[in-house]
Order: structure tokens, then C-alpha cells, then sequence
């Protein structure tokens, strides 16, 4: 990092902690506080919506999914825009018309109290341990930049974000949210600029196109069916449109953005261009990703992408067995680099037989060189150390090969996605520690004043949760992956919850409760037992709850 990236750093960061302290300074109440008095308008909801989706792992760990998976990770989201329209017909005008701080509060009016808490103590476990990989995110960046330890990083981020999410509420967190996102969505399209005219003078745009997808990396569609492969069309339609479901209609995160709209039809339309954009907005990430692996065919890439383990491995007792790897690797890569030319100098001549057999042997050469890339990563692993170098491959393109100032503006994208994830989460997280467990179980009949104080300070305890469990996120591999997961241990039950409290009136609150804990170990069992891929994790775990539900119903009811 050069004096003008740490400027442009600096300055962009201190725009939106000062921008977001201005918006929130009139908040005086709880709901202007947690529902920013309900004002918003759709604009400010749908950014708001994506803003609190994108997080930091997006824009570090996506990038390196396609260089590494290629594009197939789009087919997720192939489920959310039909998620919207059916959301922005239910749930947001039942949210609305009840005039709820939280979709919880909801199956208490439906069901009766347990049910609401269940539901509540479900979103609070699983969104705080999300919050705290978001944090994690970032926390890598700085790692790499300044060589400083991940807890004190992760404790400085952390940090940062909840002063000015404390201090604001929902209306500053929205507000920034759409500042945070006109940054990230310029900073990724001048990368992407960057990239195509990094490329070598005799490789064109569409060269690299022909390479990456020679290479299998702009695999977006699989129509194939299969329940152990994790990204497929039919996964991303059916298992995409169960997470989004979940995650819109279900999770405080994502159900405060749009109980901050000024009308139904405000939130509707918030949702329906969310469904619109984000699609596009993850290809080009996944893309940007790919054209970080076509550059890296003709400039030599490492054989691993964390410089710290990079070098640790190299001082290790393996240093020798490790740098012959690092030899053979190059060795490949130049063999592979010719095959490349050979595969584009045939497609330029169009002789397809030459196009075939240089293919052929480009993908052969490909394998050659991720096997020796495998043998490295057993090696590091041998020596005590995270064999993972997914959520690096970005950055090190970026602190290598981005010119002065713009390397400031991706790392200033990066953070203020995770700002905007992070203070988005942290609101939702204080509202349902106050609104669904304080004041429904401890104290009922408190004032503004004192309910304002205690949203303030649960924010602030939540961050600090955060801050520790992202001490140990280190450990969870691809983090694009690892919070997706995460989610999709409990979308489901709270899924199952909602459909059933929503569809099936004549199913009462006891029988989805003990349904809920019957989905759960279903979900739980899949994960540690079976090859099942994590996004049916969501339609088996909805499946089971609404179907436990209305056989336990007429069971339930006759004992009573």
C-alpha cells in the first residue's frame, strides 16, 4: 500500500462513519432507532437489501470461488427473483398491516409465545455467528496489508462499525447503505476495466474469454441433476428459492431492511428490483473472478495465494520438498501458456482440428498443474498450517497488479461492504435481543428512554460477539461457502415455521414448535451424516417441519 491508497482508504471510510453519524443524529425513539420511523423509500430499501446481502465475503472470497470453481456459484441465486414476487405478495403486506418491529412477533399473534422465542433464539444464533465471519472478511485484508494479527484486525473493524451503528440506528445504516453501495458496485467495475487492459498486449478481450472457457471457468449453467453436487440448476431454482425465501421472509437482517418503507408498495418494489439486480450484480463478481484466472494463464501465478503462509511454509522443515513443487509448478504453467497460445492461434486460423487437440492438451496441462497446486496444499497442511488460499486469490491480484490509488479503492470497497453487512446485521441482532426476548420476558412496561439505552447497548454487545467468533472463522475454508452454509443449517425450520404459520391456519403453535426441533435434527443429521449438498438442507429441513406439523397437529390437540 502506497501513501495514495492509504489516502483514498482513509478518506472514504471517514466519509461513511461521518455520513452515517449525520443521518442517525436526530433519532430520539426506539422505532426511529430500530425502524427508522418507517420513511424510507424504495430506493433506499432495495440498496439497503443488497447492501446488508454483500458483504465483505462477496467481493474477497467470490472472485477466488470462479478462479478456482468457475462461474457455476451464480446458479444460487437462479431461485430469488420468483422469491421476491412471492414474498411481495405474503409476507410483506401481513409485516406491514401488523405494524411489527420484527417478523417474529408475527407467530407469537399466530401461535403463542414459545414458538416466537424458538423461532427468535434460532435467528439470534445463526445471524451471530454469521456477523462475526463478515467481520472476518475484512480482518484478512488488513492481516495481509500491515502483517498485524487477526484479533487485533478483526477488534479494530469490529469496532469501527459499532460506534457508528450504535450511535445511528436503522436510519443511518440504511442511508450508508446506499452510499456503501455506488462505492462497491465502481470500485468492482474499475477492477474488471483494469483487468481486460492488464492482459498481455497480443491477448485480447475475447482471447481471454476463449481461455477461460476452454478452462471451465465460465461454467454458469448445469442442467444436470444431482443432490451431492452443490451448484446445479435445479439446486439454485429449488434449494436457491428455499434459502432466499428463508433469508428474506425470515431473517431479521434482511426483514427489518423492508419494514423500514414508507408504504407496502414501497417495500414491494425494494424487493421486486432486488430480485431484478442481484443476479447480474453476482455474475459480474463471479466474472470479474474469471478474468483474475485468464490474466493468471499468461502472468505466472503462485502456487499458493496467502503470502504469510507462503513464507511460513518456505522457513518450515518442508522449505526444501515445497520449493521443488514451486518449481514444477512454473515449469507447467509455461507449458500450459503455450498450449494456450496454440488453442487461440488455431482459433484465429480456424482449423478446428488444431482447436480440438490444442484444447485437449491445454486442459491436460491444466490438471497437471492443479495436481502439483494439490501436492503444495498437502504439504502446508503437513506443516500445521491453513491449507486455503481461496479467499486470497483476489487481493494478491490486487496489491500486485493494480496501479497506485485504485488498489485504496478495491480495499475501501471491500471494507465498506463489510460495513455495510456488518452494521445491517447488528441492527436486526438488537432488535430482536430487545423487542422478542428483553421487553417480551424481562421488562414489559419500560420507556423510550430506557428501551432506546438498551438497543444501543445490545448493538454494541453483539458487535464484541462478533469480534471473538471471528477469531476462530479462520478455520472455515471458502468463506463465499462458509456462510452460506451456516445459514442453511436453520433457514429451513424457520422457513417450515412461517409456511405453515402463513398457509395452514388450522395447524396451532404447539405442533409447529415441537415440528421445529423435529426439522432441526433432520437438517443437523444431513450435514454430518450424508454427501447431501447444503442448499437442499433448506427444502428438506422446510419439508419436514410443515409436514410434522400437520400430522402432529390432530395428536397434539387430542391430548389436550
Amino acid at each position: 500500500m502506497r501513501t495514495l491508497d492509504w489516502i483514498v482508504l482513509f478518506l472514504t471510510l471517514l466519509s461513511i462513519v461521518v455520513y452515517g453519524m449525520w443521518k442517525g443524529r436526530k433519532t430520539r425513539n426506539v422505532q426511529g432507532y430500530l425502524l427508522a420511523d418507517r420513511q424510507m423509500k424504495w430506493y433506499v430499501v432495495t440498496l439497503s437489501i443488497m447492501a446488508t446481502q454483500a458483504s465483505a465475503i462477496t467481493f474477497t472470497s467470490t472472485p477466488g470461488q470462479a478462479y478456482v470453481d468457475g462461474m457455476r456459484f451464480v446458479q444460487f441465486y437462479f431461485g430469488l427473483p420468483l422469491a421476491m414476487i412471492i414474498l411481495s405478495i405474503t409476507a410483506v403486506p401481513i409485516f406491514h398491516t401488523l405494524g411489527v418491529y420484527t417478523a417474529y412477533e408475527y407467530l407469537e399473534q399466530r401461535f403463542d409465545l414459545k414458538t416466537r422465542t424458538l423461532t427468535s433464539i434460532i435467528f439470534l444464533v445463526q445471524r451471530g455467528l454469521a456477523v462475526g465471519i463478515t467481520i472476518y472478511a475484512p480482518s484478512i485484508i488488513l492481516s495481509v496489508m500491515l502483517g498485524w494479527d487477526m484479533g487485533i484486525t478483526s477488534s479494530v473493524i469490529g469496532g469501527a462499525i459499532i460506534i457508528y451503528t450504535a450511535t445511528g440506528g436503522v436510519k443511518s445504516v440504511s442511508w450508508t447503505h446506499v452510499q456503501q453501495m455506488f462505492i462497491i458496485m465502481s470500485g468492482m467495475v474499475i477492477a474488471l476495466i483494469v483487468i481486460v487492459f492488464s492482459l498481455p498486449e497480443d491477448i485480447s478481450f475475447n482471447d481471454a474469454l476463449y481461455v477461460a472457457g476452454g478452462l471451465g471457468k465460465l461454467n454458469a449453467v448445469d442442467f444436470s441433476f444431482d443432490l451431492s453436487d452443490r451448484y446445479n440448476f435445479w439446486s439454485g431454482l429449488i434449494g436457491g428459492l428455499f434459502v432466499a425465501l428463508a433469508y428474506f421472509g425470515t431473517d431479521q437482517s434482511q426483514v427489518q431492511r423492508y419494514l423500514t418503507g414508507q408504504s407496502v408498495a414501497q417495500s414491494r418494489t425494494g424487493l421486486l428490483f432486488n430480485g431484478l439486480a442481484k443476479v447480474p450484480m453476482q455474475f459480474l463478481i463471479l466474472f470479474i473472478g474469471a478474468m483474475v484466472f485468464a490474466f493468471f494463464q499468461f502472468e505466472r501465478p503462485p502456487i499458493f495465494f496467502n503470502p504469510v503462509i507462503l513464507e511460513k511454509v518456505r522457513q518450515s522443515e518442508y522449505g526444501e520438498k515445497f520449493a521443488e513443487l514451486e518449481e514444477k509448478y512454473n515449469v507447467a504453467q509455461r507449458e500450459k501458456e503455450e498450449w494456450l497460445r496454440e488453442f487461440l492461434s488455431a482459433k484465429e486460423a480456424g482449423d478446428s482440428i488444431r482447436v480440438q487437440d490444442a484444447r485437449f492438451s491445454m486442459k491436460e496441462s491444466q490438471e497437471y498443474a492443479e495436481s502439483i497446486r494439490a501436492e503444495a496444499f498437502g504439504v502446508i497442511k503437513s506443516a500445521g498450517l491453513d491449507p486455503n488460499d481461496t479467499n486470497y486469490i483476489f487481493l494478491s491480484f490486487v496489491m500486485t497488479y493494480l496501479p497506485v490509488g485504485l488498489v485504496g479503492l478495491i480495499f475501501a470497497c471491500i471494507f465498506a461492504a463489510s460495513m455495510s453487512s456488518t452494521s445491517g446485521e447488528l441492527s436486526a441482532l438488537a432488535t430482536c435481543s430487545v423487542i422478542d426476548i428483553y421487553k417480551r420476558h424481562f421488562r414489559k412496561n419500560g420507556d423510550e428512554r430506557h428501551y432506546l439505552w438498551v438497543s444501543r447497548f445490545s448493538m454494541a454487545l453483539w458487535g464484541v460477539y462478533a469480534i471473538v467468533f471471528a477469531q476462530y472463522a479462520t478455520q472455515l475454508g471458502s468463506l463465499v461457502e462458509a456462510v452460506n452454509i451456516l445459514g442453511s443449517l436453520f433457514y429451513g425450520t424457520l422457513l417450515g415455521i412461517f409456511l405453515v404459520a402463513f398457509y395452514i391456519k388450522q395447524v396451532g403453535g404447539t405442533a409447529t414448535f415441537i415440528a421445529a426441533f423435529v426439522g432441526e435434527a433432520v437438517v443437523l443429521y444431513c450435514f454430518a451424516f450424508t454427501e447431501i449438498a447444503w442448499l437442499w438442507y433448506n427444502v428438506i429441513g422446510c419439508g419436514v417441519v410443515v409436514f410434522m406439523a400437520v400430522v402432529l397437529n390432530p395428536l397434539v390437540r387430542r391430548s389436550v
